[in-house]
């Protein structure tokens, strides 16, 4: 019977373990891996970040120049069961799929008019200082891009190797899963 009784402790224990972790990386952190190179040279392929939960939790916009995680599919609504679905550990087991996550840096917020032009980007008509950037970018565009109210435009630092906003449009803030830690 004590036997039984230390089997059952120890299951309680790891079960309670269990929840506390599943709570931290719902709603505080989470690891994430970094995939693919569109982040060099600030974070590189197959690197590990602590991502910071609460902008996600709370809904709350990011800095500029964060680096945040995004959940890039941004034509469909994200749910409450996409985050109970998103379990670290189940990222770990399916890390040979195609990532739905990208780690991207914040340029742009609701309301701010961003161009394109002369391989430099512009905020509000102020061209922005980004040393964090590997080359200059190899990119223009006529358009000015608004970004919309609950949205935010984000860049790879490596700009011409990056999927990102140019590509996959505006990010809702519903779909920024958490900024960097530190």
């Amino acid at each position: 019977m004590k036997t039984l009784y230390e089997i059952w402790s120890w299951f309680r224990s790891l079960g309670i373990a269990f929840i506390v972790a599943f709570c931290i990386s719902l709603f505080v952190f989470q690891p994430f891996k970094v995939s693919g190179h569109s982040m060099d040279p600030s974070l590189h392929d197959k690197q590990y970040l602590i991502v910071n939960k609460f902008p996600h939790t709370f809904s709350y916009l990011p800095n500029y120049s964060d680096i945040v995680v995004i959940d890039s599919r941004i034509d469909r609504k994200r749910t409450f069961k996409d985050d109970l679905m998103e379990f670290p550990l189940l990222q770990f087991l399916t890390s040979g799929s195609d990532p739905i996550f990208y780690v991207k840096r914040v340029i742009g917020k609701p309301g701010d008019s961003l161009k394109f032009k002369d391989n430099q980007v512009y905020r509000n008509g102020v061209a922005l200082d980004e040393a964090y950037i590997k080359e200059a970018m190899k990119y223009s565009s006529d358009q000015k891009v608004v970004v919309p109210d609950k949205h935010i435009y984000v860049m790879g630092d490596n700009r011409n190797n990056s999927k990102d906003s140019r590509s996959i449009g505006f990010i809702p803030l519903d779909h920024v899963m958490g900024k960097k830690f530190p």
